[in-house]
């Protein structure tokens, strides 16, 4: 049985005016989820953060959402150049995710 992953990941909105910073142990899943929910009225799902611009992956979830909970507390200069030392051309990773975007099938998490 394969090891499970805890990923903490930024997305931002078709403008990169706005970042989010969250912790998952389903990146593909979450991401389809930010998108499915863009119209929800929550405030950052409706502002469509869903373009993924980060991503670091963890063996153990208290290591995962104790990185994520150090890159909430940061400014945004320091978010973008944590950003930046992953991906310098601050381009959308959705497709690298998935293949294509937006997934012609949105599946919903199995609980």
């Amino acid at each position: 049985m394969p090891k499970k992953k805890f990923y903490v990941y930024i997305v931002t909105n078709a403008k990169n005016n706005l970042l989010y910073t969250g912790v998952t142990n389903n990146i593909q899943q979450r991401i389809v989820e930010h998108y499915t929910k863009r119209e929800s009225g929550s405030a950052f799902t409706s502002n469509n953060c869903f373009y993924l611009l980060f991503y670091e992956s963890f063996d153990y979830i208290n290591n995962a959402i104790t990185r994520e909970k150090e890159i909430k507390g940061w400014d945004r200069k320091k978010k973008l150049e944590l950003i930046k030392s992953f991906n310098p051309e601050f381009k959308f990773l959705n497709k690298e995710l998935f293949g294509e975007w937006p997934p012609k099938e949105l599946t919903s998490r199995n609980y």
